[in-house]
């Protein structure tokens, strides 16, 4: 009887130990915190540039909703995360989340990221504004990131994973400089390497 209850505590321990084997890493701030929803952070490119640098939003094609830029000599604005479990307090490697851009615009849409349609002047996916918080499906595809580990820093990814019959692409998001010398997030296979610094509130 003995041994078939130390079995049965050693696959249960097993068990447990693989499913927190399975969670992935939390995504890791420049003080050495852990990301966490809700809270505001600058999204600083890495290495840093001496004059510095951020994400900002721009009117790019003179219209609403605002494209996402990556700005230098500014900081730029703050950043937050909702994963797609809002109850979770942590963000996560390999997670789809919500993206939100602070700032006041004129523009009625929201500031949350989405992949805009394929942009057939400049041959580019560009991530830009009013995306929908939450409600992960197939209507809110387009409006979920992810944080993936990359050298010794971060960079974002547009791969969902919330609709399971949708068929989408997965790709880094890097930086397109425009013909205006606007630098806009998008699909790209050279990522933006980025690192967090916390926090703004």
């Amino acid at each position: 009887m003995k041994l078939i209850t130390f079995a049965v505590l050693f696959v249960l321990a097993f068990t447990l130990a693989a499913a927190d084997d399975a969670t992935p890493d939390p995504v890791i701030n420049t003080s050495g915190n852990k990301l966490r929803a809700g809270t505001k952070y600058i999204v600083l490119p890495d290495p840093q540039p001496p004059s510095g640098g951020g994400l900002s939003l721009a009117s790019i094609r003179g219209k609403c909703p605002l494209d996402v830029v990556a700005v230098v000599g500014d900081p730029g604005l703050g950043v937050s995360f909702t994963p797609v479990d809002p109850k979770k307090g942590r963000i996560r490697v390999s997670t789809d989340l919500n993206v939100m851009i602070s700032g006041n615009t004129d523009c009625p849409q929201s500031n949350v990221w989405k992949l805009d349609n394929y942009d057939n002047s400049t041959g580019q996916w560009f991530v830009t504004t009013g995306g929908v918080a939450g409600n992960p499906g197939r209507e809110t595809v387009s409006d979920w990131f992810k944080i993936e580990k990359y050298e010794d820093g971060y960079k974002f990814v547009y791969c969902p994973t919330v609709c399971s019959t949708c068929k989408v692409q997965c790709k880094d998001i890097g930086i397109y400089v425009d013909s205006h010398g606007n630098r806009r997030l998008a699909l790209s296979d050279t990522p933006y390497k980025i690192q967090f610094l916390c926090c703004l509130f």
